[in-house]
């Protein structure tokens, strides 16, 4: 495979480890930027006893990355190996404490110790936080109250955010304006295409849109940006969203936002002409692909997105609609 073009992959959790899965057969030039707002399980204990950035999202982007020989597959099972028991070690996977640990080793450098932990793996790419502090998502939530449904409620922390039984209004972070990672902006600066998800709408893709930082970058960088859409909404988050609903939720949020490509699986849209047109709304053309996991279950398929995404990549100048 050639180098392939500068790809920029934003996100967080399971989405961006699917994105990536796909880009690696794509592109030998990934960067991977990764959400640092996670407070539950793992990530959330290490951030709370330790001040450290969440790890859990970075670990899942360096796996998805990681070498396929036999020395990569063995560190990657390694990194991803859970302890279970009852113990104060029950529930970390040991890739959380190598990140920590080694981001402690290096006097607090994460990007640093992502380096390591990313040679000792061999990925192809580079994945990086979206910034070098951990950040807390807050979100103004209504119908949380059966007495008083219009009234609005601020829920805090990634977990509470994800699973509210209210509805997410809007998202925004503590603290307001955190520093971007240098190295982030730098690359979405170089990239040739930005991908945004899949991925949970509020807790993983909009907060790299909020970063003052990254934000700009966004906003200058010549690369064509490309969102892609989740194949169903998000249990307690995105209950009873539209696909063009997402799009909208987006521009609510940063109003001059401008992409160029709306990645969408064509069995999971009822109705393209609304989609295209809330595409078109933020200046981007719709393109509708079969993307999804065979087997039904709710998530992308890596060949078929990597598929999708070579296409969109090759046909970006003829703005074709349909890739497959």
């Amino acid at each position: 495979m050639s180098a392939g073009p500068a790809v920029v992959a934003l996100g967080g959790g399971h989405g961006l480890a699917a994105s990536l899965a796909a880009l690696r057969q794509v592109t030998n030039r990934v960067t991977a930027v990764v959400t640092v707002a996670d407070d539950g399980g793992s990530s959330g204990r290490l951030r709370r006893q330790l001040g450290a950035l969440p790890p859990g999202d970075l670990r899942m982007a360096l796996a998805a990355l990681a070498g396929e020989d036999e020395w990569g597959r063995c560190w990657t099972a390694l990194l991803q190996h859970r302890f279970g028991g009852t113990g104060d070690l029950a529930g970390h996977p040991v890739g959380n404490l190598i990140l920590t640990g080694l981001t402690d080793l290096l006097d607090g450098d994460a990007v640093a110790a992502l380096e390591l932990t990313g040679r000792l793996l061999g990925i192809r790419g580079r994945v990086l936080p979206l910034a070098n502090v951990p950040l807390e998502i807050r979100a103004d939530v209504a119908e949380l109250d059966p007495a008083d449904p219009a009234a609005i409620r601020e829920v805090r922390g990634q977990v509470a955010v994800a699973t509210t039984p209210g509805r997410v209004l809007r998202v925004r972070l503590e603290p307001p304006a955190p520093a971007a990672c240098p190295e982030a902006m730098a690359a979405v600066g170089t990239a040739d295409w930005v991908i945004f998800g899949p991925g949970s709408l509020f807790t993983s893709v909009i907060p790299h849109l909020l970063v003052p930082g990254l934000g700009a970058a966004l906003t200058a960088t010549p690369a064509r940006r490309l969102f892609v859409l989740n194949l169903v909404p998000q249990p307690g988050e995105t209950d009873g969203f539209s696909p063009e609903r997402h799009i909208e939720v987006l521009a609510e949020h940063v109003p001059d936002l401008v992409a160029d490509v709306v990645l969408a699986d064509t069995a999971a849209i009822p109705d393209p002409d609304r989609l295209r047109a809330a595409a078109a709304a933020i200046g981007a053309r719709l393109v509708l692909a079969s993307v999804a996991a065979p087997d039904g279950s709710p998530r992308h398929d890596p060949a078929l997105l990597a598929a999708a995404f070579r296409r969109a990549f090759d046909c970006a100048p003829c703005g074709c609609d349909t890739v497959a």
